[in-house]
């Protein structure tokens, strides 16, 4: 693709873009009163499979809406828990509890009963609560291996971030962590001994040890750095891969960034999707899901697709309708979930649920820009 590199460089006019796109992406509408349950045993029309019950954040609202993706059209949409201003990430502990990242705070909600039973406030000073891509607040979210410890990002406008560690037993605030630029993603090691920050307006993810909070950056800008806050060829989210824990981030359907984690080295592999990415999530297996949000130069670029991409590097692209932003799997890896909700222009209310085998897809009218996802543990 040959407009990448001059694209970095243009960083004054796509900040200004950026910044007026985001002012309009993110109205609070009325709120969406709560469903009951339904029975988890159905059948999703994509792959035949039990179908879970998902759980979305609605960073257009302060919501987070359930999802039965076996049924049809708007039936999908099981209704809505209010959690805090514009939600973006989420983490899900066996036991039902989602911990959900907003602007005020991480919320707790007991996805059993539907309510919220809890909003830890954040302690880093993040200005106002606003909406839109670039307000303050919580970001990437994750939980430790044993649940005891919630990993949250939080983004402080004009400067660099934390991650704050809650303690979910006592649901407080118990460290705080200086990270880079905007941490989209949070990730943790398989054996809990390290938390990664995906830093995205820095350029780095950062490595945090869980055990002394020492922190150690690792620049990942396989385009450079060039355009810096007005460039699009930042980091967005991260994959941690199973056989090794190699940290996997995509860049342009073009590059992908292969971390290793204990020395910082970074080594570049080919992609095919030619096309700006941001979600990436992997199976047990290793294979890759990757969502690529649509061109950054129409002439050149590709449009939205959903990249499969097998650990030996082979790929396929699953066309899709618009922009999304993340991606998560069903239990048996069989159903890919995709967000609809892009923080930029072009983000819509509902998910993609796409048969990872034939690629075949449909798409679910839910919630309100929903951003992140999580399937929720089987009822007793």
């Amino acid at each position: 693709m040959t407009t990448r590199a001059a694209l970095a460089r243009i960083a004054v006019l796509t900040a200004l873009t950026a910044t007026l796109l985001a002012a309009c992406g993110s109205p609070t509408p009325a709120p969406v009163p709560t469903a009951t349950p339904t029975p988890s045993a159905t059948t999703t029309a994509t792959t035949g499979a039990p179908s879970p019950t998902l759980l979305v954040t609605d960073f257009g609202a302060d919501t987070v809406t359930f999802v039965d993706p076996s049924r049809p059209g708007r039936a999908a949409d099981l209704g809505s828990v209010r959690v805090g201003t514009a939600p973006y990430g989420l983490a899900v502990a066996p036991d039902g509890t989602a911990w959900v990242a907003t602007a005020e705070g991480v919320a707790v909600v007991d996805t059993r009963t539907r309510t919220r039973v809890a909003l830890v406030p954040h302690t880093t000073r993040t200005g106002p609560v606003t909406t839109g891509e670039y307000r303050g607040g919580g970001m990437g979210i994750a939980l430790s291996p044993d649940g005891a410890r919630a990993y949250v990002g939080v983004n402080v406008p004009g400067g660099n971030g934390t991650l704050e560690v809650v303690d979910t037993a006592t649901r407080t605030v118990v460290q705080v962590v200086p990270v880079g630029r905007r941490p989209f993603d949070v990730d943790v090691s398989a054996d809990g001994r390290q938390v990664y920050v995906t830093d995205h307006d820095s350029f780095d993810v950062t490595t945090v040890d869980t055990a002394t909070w020492a922190a150690r950056r690792t620049e990942v800008a396989p385009y450079g750095t060039e355009g810096g806050l007005g460039s699009w060829l930042k980091p967005h989210y991260t994959a941690v891969r199973p056989s090794d824990g190699a940290l996997l981030l995509p860049f342009e359907g073009e590059r992908l960034a292969v971390v290793d984690p204990s020395t910082g080295r970074v080594t570049v592999e080919p992609m095919t999707a030619n096309t700006h990415q941001h979600g990436v999530t992997a199976a047990p297996d290793g294979t890759l899901y990757i969502v690529g949000t649509g061109p950054i130069d129409p002439a050149t670029d590709a449009g939205p697709s959903l990249t499969v991409r097998a650990p030996d590097g082979s790929e396929r692209l699953v066309p899709l309708d618009g922009p999304h932003e993340t991606v998560t799997l069903s239990p048996d890896a069989r159903t890919a979930y995709v967000s609809g909700g892009f923080t930029r222009e072009g983000g819509w209310d509902g998910l993609t649920v796409v048969d990872t085998a034939t690629g075949r897809s449909t798409r679910l009218p839910v919630g309100h820009l929903p951003l992140a996802v999580a399937v929720l543990p089987d009822r007793p």
